[in-house]
């Protein structure tokens, strides 16, 4: 199933991928080495979106133009600009825009290797952080979990009522070397 369906207009459908139960490196993203002169908090930084329907704006009003529409909630997101009350943020397809700040959330979430989309292989999730642990599932490039923790190279993720933990560089919505509890 495609990931993204285009529209009559450019608008963004953004469709689920499948979990099966039982290392390219992610799109490269900038630390954070600023705040936001709005919210004080870092830029750039992951966040989710937190509404099922959320239009992508050329500009930070409500009087720009929509370009996109994301359908799906929980999607990753990174916040790289703030104006007001407004995000400019980037999708794991580079795809920028403007959001209101009110449609995302600080809930971490990623995107299994989406640079792996359309190709026949799976992402190990283990239920340890060691690649020689046991499997607890087997999930495809696309697919949107919870980030919980990541620490030493693995996150921990929750996808389809399942814990477990997968490398850092398998997953889209945290950045290389990132720690978090």
């Amino acid at each position: 199933m495609p990931f993204f369906a285009r529209f009559r207009r450019p608008l963004l459908a953004l469709a689920g991928a499948a979990v099966l139960f039982t290392g390219a490196a992610p799109l490269p993203a900038a630390h954070a080495v600023e705040v936001g002169p709005v919210s004080k908090l870092p830029l750039p930084r992951y966040v989710s979106l937190k509404a099922s329907r959320v239009n992508l704006r050329i500009g930070p009003g409500r009087d720009y133009p929509v370009t996109w529409l994301y359908l799906k909630e929980g999607l990753p997101v990174e916040v790289i600009q703030e104006y007001e009350l407004w995000r400019r943020i980037r999708d794991s397809e580079g795809t920028e825009g403007w959001v209101y700040h009110s449609l995302l959330s600080g809930d971490r979430t990623s995107i299994a290797a989406p640079w792996l989309r359309g190709k026949a292989t799976m992402i190990d999730i283990h239920n340890s952080p060691a690649t020689d642990a046991p499997l607890v599932a087997r999930i495809e490039p696309g697919v949107v979990a919870g980030v919980k923790t990541c620490t030493a190279g693995w996150c921990e993720l929750k996808v389809a009522d399942r814990d477990g933990y997968v490398r850092q560089q398998e997953i889209w919505g945290v950045y290389p070397d990132e720690r978090f509890e």
